[in-house]
């Protein structure tokens, strides 16, 4: 008899006994059940996993395959010693290397303007640019003029009275001398009794009035001289005025001190201006510079060749519209400071080439080509060969053995370095992800011709 009849049986049993005990025998029912259910899903597993075994341990094992070493295919330089001067890349703004503001020297309304006093046009030098409203300059230049002619003629009319009073004073010192000798015979005669003192009185007051005469033609003599100090004195100044007149008439018509290009412009016609107003900005343009920031470590390295940094040879490239224009230029001198938001140091080439009419203009972005140091037996092998910035491999005997390497600086695709190389060595330049010594290598085979 089976489980499951078992059951059943044990069922029909329970439904004809008493209610309580039919309680509890449903109960044991139900674990029995349960327990038959688990036991027979637990031999169900344990047959299917008995059989898996015995079909795994029947199948046969397949053959295995033999085993190769591993051999990258891969690009060799040869290691060759040399001299190598870089070129280092670097970007930079055009600058004019004269900038001039002008600005009116003399107050006043502009009457005309030139025409070709526009932003960008091109002015030559002495060329009037605007002109300002000469009246009031003309009138006190006539003025200054006017005051050096009253002064002149009051200096010839004093200088006149001078001699005048120089040929008194001669007069009255002959007058009084005649008058003292006439006192003194009188005096003798009184001695005598030839004479009243009446006589002697009236002798000496004449002595008295012509000595008076006398001191005071002296005295204006002097007041003569010092207003003709004082008229030249005037006229000193009113001669300073026509010059400074003649000059503020001049600086009416404001001129172009240099020949070139217009960048800003503030005149009009009718406009009032006073003095020391900013009207004109220009500046030339046959003289450009470039200025481009050189990094600490790349200038201490160009300033430590023989050739130093001063006065070396550099080429600006700049690209506008798809044409590209090329000029070259010369390290005239290093900016006066370094500012930290540089980040190096400011360096300022004159451009050499013919920028006069060229489309070249200040705040242009250019490309400049500057010369590294010269390296003297050095080696030059592609970028792709180095490794954590201090390793390269070479193939020796098929096999890849490292060496490390000092970066000296970098060429382009290239670098430049120096360490532990020998001349003639093969130099690995594929890259390998898991590079290491001891790897096996082989060089490119070559293709077969049918």
């Amino acid at each position: 008899m089976t489980m499951l009849q078992k059951n059943d049986t044990i069922e029909a049993e329970v439904e004809n006994m008493p209610i309580e005990a039919k309680s509890t025998a449903s109960k044991l029912v139900a674990v029995i059940r349960g327990c038959s259910q688990f036991l027979l899903m637990a031999a169900i597993l344990f047959g299917g996993f008995y059989f898996m075994n015995m079909l795994i341990e029947a199948k046969e094992e397949p053959p295995k395959r033999p085993s190769f070493k591993t051999v990258y295919t891969v690009d060799t330089v040869t290691a060759q010693p040399g001299n190598f001067q870089p070129s280092m890349i670097v970007y930079g703004e055009v600058q004019a290397s004269k900038t001039v503001d002008l600005r009116s020297l003399v107050a006043g309304k502009i009457v005309e303007v030139n025409p070709r006093l526009q932003v960008g046009s091109r002015v030559e030098k002495g060329e009037m640019l605007f002109q300002i409203d000469k009246f009031n300059y003309e009138t006190a230049l006539d003025s200054a003029q006017s005051t050096v002619i009253e002064t002149k003629a009051r200096i010839s009319e004093n200088e006149a009275m001078i001699l005048i009073e120089e040929a008194r004073i001669k007069s009255l010192q002959q007058q009084l001398a005649l008058a003292q000798s006439d006192w003194t015979r009188i005096s003798e005669l009184q001695k005598r009794g030839s004479a009243t003192p009446r006589s002697v009185e009236e002798r000496e007051l004449i002595v008295s009035q012509r000595s008076q005469s006398l001191e005071q033609s002296q005295l204006n003599l002097v007041a003569e001289k010092s207003r003709i100090e004082q008229l030249k004195a005037v006229l000193t100044r009113s001669e300073r005025s026509i010059v400074q007149a003649e000059r503020d008439l001049k600086d009416t018509a404001l001129l172009a001190p240099m020949t070139g290009v217009i960048r800003e412009n503030n005149a009009s016609e009718g406009r009032l201006i006073g003095a020391n107003d900013m009207i004109v900005s220009m500046y030339r343009d046959d003289e450009l510079e470039v200025r481009f920031t050189l990094t600490d470590q790349r200038f201490g390295r160009i300033q430590s060749d023989k050739t130093g940094i001063i006065g070396r040879e550099v080429e600006v490239i700049w690209v506008v519209g798809g044409e590209e224009y090329r000029y070259p230029a010369t390290i005239e001198r290093i900016g006066a400071q370094i500012t930290s938001d540089r980040g190096g140091v400011e360096v300022i080439a004159d451009i050499k080439g013919e920028v006069q009419g060229s489309p070249l203009r200040p705040g242009a972005f250019v490309e400049v080509i500057v010369p590294d140091k010269a390296f003297e037996e050095n080696f030059r092998v592609p970028e792709t060969a180095l490794y954590d910035n201090t390793k390269i491999y070479v193939s020796v005997d098929g096999k890849l053995d490292e060496r490390i390497v000092k970066v000296l600086a970098r060429d382009g695709d290239a670098i430049i370095i120096d360490g532990e190389l020998s001349n003639g060595e093969k130099i690995l330049t594929t890259r390998i992800a898991e590079i290491s010594e001891g790897l096996n290598v082989r060089p490119p085979q070559p293709a077969q011709q049918n």
